[in-house]
């Protein structure tokens, strides 16, 4: 079963040895050159998306309008999103080891960014990707699962991943 990623989390492509990519810092931020009138009673978040290289060769990749889709609050109704003020990756070449990051901008209304859901699907050498989403939220730190754990209750998955580390990690008891 397909599970979407987590923001912050590194999406590696198989098809694509090397190639990596992330949404991450999804963040309340206002736009650098003002605010789109049809964003008008909305809330503007941001949120990157970087490319990296591990590989031994170079891609070209593109990111661009319509290659991103932003999705908030629990019905997934669509964010509006300043094409203006975004910056995308137009066809650009990554060689190994470098990176290449694309800044979003979009709004919503304020109650339904604590669930933002992005979804990216990335041309690379002339080929299209498979669509990956990564969930997260404006308020939602960006954190090691026992840190995002410490105030989850004894009967959610959270807490019951941390305690199956927890048990892995400790020395059991010894044969006689």
């Amino acid at each position: 079963m397909y599970e979407p990623n987590v923001v912050g989390d590194w999406h590696e492509y198989d098809e694509h040895a090397g190639l990596r990519v992330r949404v991450h810092r999804l963040e309340e931020s206002e736009p650098p050159r003002g605010r789109d009138d049809a964003a008008a009673g909305l809330t503007y978040f941001s949120v990157r998306v970087t490319i990296e290289n591990r590989g031994s060769r170079h891609f070209s990749v593109q990111l661009e309008d319509g290659q991103i889709d932003v999705r908030v609050g629990p019905d997934g109704e669509g964010a509006f999103i300043d094409w203006r003020n975004s910056q995308f990756i137009e066809g650009f070449d990554v060689y190994p080891l470098r990176r290449a990051t694309a800044v979003l901008y979009a709004a919503g209304p304020e109650a339904a960014l604590t669930q933002v859901d992005v979804q990216v699907q990335l041309r690379v050498d002339e080929e299209w990707t498979e669509r990956r989403l990564w969930a997260g939220g404006i308020g939602v730190l960006e954190s090691t699962t026992a840190t995002a754990c410490q105030g989850a209750g004894p009967g959610s998955v959270a807490h019951q991943v941390t305690a199956f580390l927890k048990d892995q990690t400790e020395p059991g008891p010894t044969a006689p």
